[in-house]
């Protein structure tokens, strides 16, 4: 990305850009162009603070007790359901 971004410049038209700079990384131009769009969108959009993967991380651990804790409820309620009754 950083390549086709900083030699753009070079070229007059923008098509061309990609075409010389695709054909050295051996790529089509449309890769390289999606590539470079996606590089300018999450330059616009910083990644994740350090704060913020923290929390993720500790959702996805909720979320994987909360499951176990769900299936365990499921087998439960499934032995109960044919277990005998006695009266």
């Amino acid at each position: 990305m950083r390549l086709a971004l900083r030699h753009r410049e070079d070229y007059q038209i923008k098509v061309a850009a990609l075409t010389a700079i695709a054909s050295k990384l051996g790529c089509s131009p449309d890769s390289l162009r999606i590539w470079v769009r996606r590089a300018r969108r999450d330059d616009e959009w910083p990644s994740q603070t350090t704060a913020e993967k923290a929390t993720i991380k500790e959702l996805e651990r909720e979320v994987r007790e909360l499951r176990e804790a769900n299936e365990i409820l499921k087998e439960a309620s499934a032995y109960f359901a044919v277990a005998p009754r006695a009266v």
